[in-house]
């Protein structure tokens, strides 16, 4: 058994799918089938079973799951006390972020750090909120920046930036240039980020605060990005919260508008393990960003 085989067996575990597995590692999917095939041979135990056109873990592959995730943690922790006596000359920085920092916040900052030490590599995963959370729980990443307040998982959390949801519509739209009220709110057709989305928990409790009845929205339909949600508002029937750094481009450029209803500012959250030793690689990274917010 190999460090590339656990690596190999978690990421199909992870995606239950051999292919996005592959694309995730950068390998090709027959590397990815045949490194499978040989653990599942060596200790003649099926770890996978295949039922229709995707995998489901076996029962002993669910029992494996969380061995394998140990050992690779403390290879990782092997590797950063390396990477620690070699100063910040080499090392690695793994994060996890949830879309918003990740497309809007996060990569001039990464860009920063990457200049100044050339030969530290950063890796970045994007999901939503609750991803990015399991991912630092779980070990497969050294922190991560996200925007909600609703983590399952008892991990430091530090801000280190902010934003504001606000509700946007086409520029044709029936609420546009009218007042609004959580009657026509709540009678609107929406749009909305995924659930797990720290953008959907922040708008939900914002809403609900300013004295509309989240329960009785008219939610037609849910998409897994910022992106996704904007394109839909070209639809003059729909409206959708979503964060100012996003919309932007789209009101500049006159396509959408914002509708004027009060929201709170959100925090971007950077979360550490409490039971982690951060590498000294990341610690720079860490403090680097520590350092520009604070910065005037």
């Amino acid at each position: 058994m190999t460090l590339e085989q656990l690596r190999i067996f978690t990421a199909v575990a992870d995606m239950l799918n051999m292919t996005k597995a592959a694309s995730r590692l950068h390998l090709t999917q027959p590397a990815v089938s045949a490194a499978i095939a040989a653990l599942e041979d060596r200790h003649s135990t099926k770890l996978f079973d295949r039922v229709g056109r995707r995998l489901e873990l076996t029962a002993e592959g669910k029992r494996f799951l969380p061995e394998a995730h140990a050992v690779l943690a403390r290879a990782d922790d092997a590797k950063r006390v390396l990477d620690d006596l070699a100063g910040l000359l080499q090392g690695e920085v793994r994060i996890a972020a949830s879309q918003t920092v990740a497309t809007y916040w996060l990569p001039n900052r990464m860009a920063s750090f990457a200049v100044a030490h050339p030969g530290i590599s950063l890796d970045l995963r994007v999901g939503n909120t609750t991803q990015a959370a399991a991912l630092l729980n779980q070990g497969d990443v050294d922190v991560a920046f996200v925007e909600s307040d609703s983590i399952e998982f008892p991990l430091e959390s530090t801000v280190v930036g902010a934003d504001h949801v606000r509700l946007y519509a086409s520029m044709d739209s029936p609420l546009a240039g009218r007042p609004l009220t959580p009657a026509c709110l709540e009678a609107a057709t929406w749009v909305m980020r995924e659930p797990g989305s720290g953008t959907r928990d922040h708008l939900t409790h914002g809403l609900a605060r300013s004295g509309v009845n989240v329960s009785r929205l008219n939610v037609c339909l849910q998409l897994p990005s910022n992106g996704a949600v904007l394109q839909t508002l070209a639809n003059k029937a729909l409206i959708a919260g979503i964060s100012d750094l996003a919309a932007a481009p789209r009101v500049k450029a006159g396509q959408i508008v914002e509708l004027p209803w009060p929201l709170p500012a959100r925090n971007f959250k950077m979360l550490r393990h409490p039971e982690r030793r951060l590498g000294r690689a990341t610690a720079a990274f860490v403090q680097s960003l520590l350092r520009a917010t604070s910065s005037p």
